[in-house]
């Protein structure tokens, strides 16, 4: 099982895409509230009703952790205490762990990101300490996948199928929704 994160003020685009194009490649993929409630507040006022919240999450069964970025969701991830140590413990047994847009600050600033190659979105360089900087839109750089934005989330989505069924599905997946 997959978990997607969502924190009060996520980027819509990023979250919504990336559970979709899982979903349609037929991969388990449970949205994850940090909040008080199922119903999470994106960025933009759009409510997405999570899965379940964080107390039920169950990261034993977790195969990869998901984060959207957006302001200020990606900072109300990174101040959730108990999902950051949960994520440092997720990604020292080398588990799968990917953030999009601003949410790759929480591996920059957990130390994940030291030596590794990652990119972010514009503006939040400098949190990402020890990283090797890309502008490319998606990196994969052992257990961590980042990309930069809105603009990429289906690239992103697809990175992530690309690892987690293959190139064929991926590229089936490509082809049907008009994508390059």
């Amino acid at each position: 099982m997959i978990y997607l994160h969502l924190a009060l003020g996520f980027e819509e685009i990023e979250a919504v895409t990336v559970v979709d194009i899982l979903r349609r490649a037929g991969i388990g993929v449970k949205m994850i509230s940090m909040e008080a409630q199922l119903d999470v507040v994106g960025a933009h006022g759009i409510s997405v009703r999570s899965d379940m919240l964080f107390g039920q999450a169950d990261y034993q069964q977790c195969e990869m952790m998901i984060f959207p970025g957006g302001m200020p969701g990606a900072t109300n991830l990174l101040h959730h205490k108990e999902l950051m140590k949960t994520m440092v413990d997720f990604a020292a047994k080398d588990k799968p762990v990917v953030a999009i847009c601003a949410a790759p600050i929480l591996f920059g600033q957990t130390g994940l990101a030291a030596g590794k190659t990652v990119t972010v979105f514009p503006g939040f360089e400098n949190e990402m300490t020890g990283a090797t900087l890309s502008v490319d839109d998606v990196v994969v750089d052992g257990n961590m996948i980042t990309s930069r934005g809105p603009g990429t989330a289906m690239a992103f989505a697809l990175a992530i199928v690309r690892i987690l069924k293959g190139e064929t599905t991926s590229d089936k997946l490509k082809g049907g929704l008009l994508t390059k």
